[in-house]
């Protein structure tokens, strides 16, 4: 008797129709029942998840972590992996439907040799976080098993945005719709959420960012695919939710991947990650030398430099600059200044330097728009001022 190959790890609050649907289709999977558990990090106690539960309980192995604290993912993400017996982890949201052979190909094809790798599958649907959605009416399962069912060959003809894009920043593209990775993995590089992200966006990628940085490959793999259920959205909310935690991630690990995805979009800085490090090597001087940013008090005053090169261990090469500052120098970062992991007029006086100037058009004034976001004065090279 085999043991239990996946775990399927699964936030959830206060979504009782899409859940439905997803556990329906997960009754369907080829995979036999004894060979997977669905583990739900549940922030709320309540009546109708339990029935809701019981409804399967004779088709499905459900273990239910519940909590009354706050709802955000990042928690109910660990809070179902600390009790996964499998050998794989899948996370999916609430609102991932799978097709029936998912968990059977998933497994067989991309885990059953060993394979130490984190495997991230299509969301068809993905996408729609560009526009309010108010209230969605629920369709019987049916309708959402045949919609998968008409969506073509997806491993040729992907639908997911991420599957048509280049992939160039390897953390960039691992939602959590769906994505999995060995336990073992998990477990021996600490691989949990980070618990201080608040609100929608950017906690899988910060937690992809780390996966990667572990050395476990991140692979897109068209052959592992789900739907994505139509759920209320408030966009505004979201982008407010986004943004901060973007600059969270920038904070905790700066550098260019973040920045650049932090400023343009994942989709977007995977397309023109390569071209914009060789702007940076340019503007800076040439090879091992790159752009930073500086921030310290200079005669009691905050100032934040932007424009700093930066040599290949990420050092001041003026030391001028450093002698600009008091006490025991700035805070440098490998940071352009296209995204600053800084609030809104938060530095007193940001100076901008001349090697700035020498980025193209789009970055200059993306560097230009966020020192005027980050700062109440800023004061421009002679050149920009003309």
């Amino acid at each position: 008797m085999p043991g239990i190959r996946l775990s399927l790890a699964i936030p959830y609050k206060q979504r009782l129709g899409n859940l439905r649907l997803v556990l329906e289709a997960l009754a369907e999977q080829t995979l036999d029942s004894s060979e997977f558990e669905v583990v739900v990090g549940a922030m709320e106690y309540s009546p109708e998840y339990t029935a809701l539960c019981r409804d399967f309980q004779d088709r499905l192995n459900i273990v239910s972590v519940l909590t009354s604290r706050d709802f955000e993912i990042p928690r109910a993400r660990n809070l179902a992996m600390r009790q996964a017996l499998g050998e794989v982890i899948v996370q999916i949201d609430a609102d991932t439907l799978l097709p029936p052979d998912a968990l059977r190909n998933l497994y067989d094809r991309h885990f059953s040799f060993g394979q130490d790798i984190c495997v991230v599958g299509q969301v068809v649907g993905y996408g729609n976080n560009d526009r309010d959605v108010g209230e969605v009416r629920a369709l019987p399962y049916a309708h959402y098993r045949d919609a998968l069912a008409r969506a073509g060959d997806l491993a040729t003809d992907p639908k997911d945005p991420r599957f048509r894009a280049e992939h160039v920043i390897p953390w960039a593209f691992a939602w959590t719709g769906l994505i999995a990775l060995r336990a073992d993995t998990v477990r021996r590089h600490g691989l949990f959420f980070d618990e201080t992200f608040r609100g929608w966006g950017v906690d899988d990628l910060e937690w992809g960012y780390r996966i990667s940085a572990s050395g476990t490959p991140i692979v897109l793999r068209g052959d592992v695919y789900g739907l994505h259920l139509p759920h209320p959205r408030d966009m505004r909310a979201n982008q407010r939710t986004e943004s901060a935690n973007y600059r969270r991630f920038l904070d905790k690990w700066p550098g260019p991947d973040v920045e650049l995805a932090h400023a343009v979009g994942d989709v977007e800085a995977n397309r023109i990650y390569l071209d914009f490090l060789r702007e940076l090597r340019g503007a800076g001087g040439g090879a091992g030398r790159s752009l930073g940013v500086a921030r310290g008090t200079a005669d009691g005053t905050d100032v934040l430099v932007v424009g700093a090169v930066l040599d290949q261990e990420g050092r001041l090469v003026d030391p001028a600059l450093a002698e600009l500052f008091d006490g025991h120098g700035p805070q440098v970062r490998p940071l352009v200044g296209l995204a600053l992991p800084y609030e809104d007029k938060s530095v007193a006086e940001c100076r901008v330097l001349p090697p700035v100037l020498g980025l193209s058009p789009r970055y200059r004034d993306a560097v230009r728009t966020e020192v005027d976001r980050v700062a109440k004065s800023v004061v421009l090279p002679a050149e920009q001022r003309r």
